[in-house]
């Protein structure tokens, strides 16, 4: 990718829930310090509830918002899939439309390869 399409790579926000703040902080860690995000958010408190083996489920999670390139983005879920316990971790990319040009730019160099 040439430096002028890096500028303009498009860019995800991802959602990940975990099952408590330290898996949370794990996956983070790993994620940004590979390089596979610029930023992940921890959001604390997430009450999920699914249908999971035939039955309803209700657990406590935490939420991760990922924020990557688009480019980023399959070998962002193969890591995921790697560090996670769950069996079948939520993972669910958005495309991010706008925003702060400023940080959209930050943000496409820190999770450049």
């Amino acid at each position: 990718m040439s430096p002028s399409e890096a500028l303009a790579a498009p860019l995800q926000v991802v959602f990940v829930t975990a099952p408590d703040p330290e898996v949370g902080r794990r996956l983070a860690r790993a994620l940004v310090e590979e390089r596979l995000a610029a930023c992940v958010n921890l959001l604390p408190g997430v009450r999920s509830t699914y249908r999971w083996a035939g039955a309803v489920q209700e657990d406590d999670e935490v939420l991760l918002v990922i924020k990557t390139r688009e480019d980023r983005l399959a070998a962002l879920s193969r890591r995921v899939q790697e560090l996670h316990p769950y069996e079948l971790p939520e993972l669910i990319a958005v495309g991010i439309l706008g925003g702060s040009e400023r940080y959209l730019a930050w943000l496409r160099e820190e999770a450049a390869p």
